[in-house]
């Protein structure tokens, strides 16, 4: 009996043990194509947000890490990849995050113009809000973000860049007010870092999307 569950045992460990092995193997081979599929999402957003003709820089490789826990959402740094036309900068786009949807945090990517912040766009990278309700964030799902495009808000404290139930300017979802109302405060916090910050952001040395 004793040997039996031994044995028995043994076997579950040794399955375990392959299955480890297995999926340590698998995360191997295709963590590199797993970047490189990241890589091609974020061009292709950063290219619909900044078209190719306002620059001559290779936007994905000028790109530099910014951190505010209060303006970006969270202590880890976070990319911003830099427009440039002849040297001179023209936009910026910021990954940002919206810490506190319903179901967590919204990972984002905002454009904006050099210098006064206007939003060239928003596109959501990540989220874990709720399916027919929160997840109307999506673009395939509605066009609400493009909301936010040619918007900027007046000032930290601007009363109109909030959704219309809090007296703002942007449509909430039936339902569903702490995700659109967490994505539109997030969206106003990263034109409040940009605008603090623009200079100092393209001065500052490239540091990622494969620039090192």
């Amino acid at each position: 009996m004793i040997s039996a569950a031994r044995k028995n045992g043994l076997v579950l460990g040794l399955f375990a043990l392959a299955a480890t092995a297995l999926l340590a193997g698998t995360h191997e081979l295709t963590k590199d194509r797993i970047e490189q599929q990241k890589e091609a999402q974020r061009l292709g957003v950063l290219n619909t947000m900044i078209p190719k003709a306002s620059h001559d820089n290779d936007l994905y490789r000028d790109c530099t890490l910014v951190r505010s826990h209060q303006y970006l959402g969270t202590e880890a740094p976070l990319p911003a990849f830099r427009a440039r036309k002849n040297g001179k900068p023209v936009a910026v786009g910021m990954e940002t995050v919206a810490p506190d949807g319903y179901n967590g945090a919204i990972n984002l990517l905002v454009g904006l113009s050099y210098p006064d912040g206007t939003v060239l766009g928003v596109e959501v990278l990540e989220h874990k809000e709720t399916p027919g309700l929160g997840d109307k964030i999506e673009r395939r799902k509605t066009s609400w973000l493009d909301e936010f495009t040619g918007k900027s808000p007046a000032g930290e404290k601007d009363p109109a860049w909030a959704v219309k139930k809090d007296g703002g300017q942007f449509d909430q979802f039936t339902g569903a007010t702490i995700t659109p109302r967490a994505v539109v405060r997030a969206v106003g916090n990263t034109v409040q870092y940009f605008r603090r910050n623009k200079d100092a952001l393209f001065a500052a040395p490239s540091q990622c999307g494969g620039s090192q």
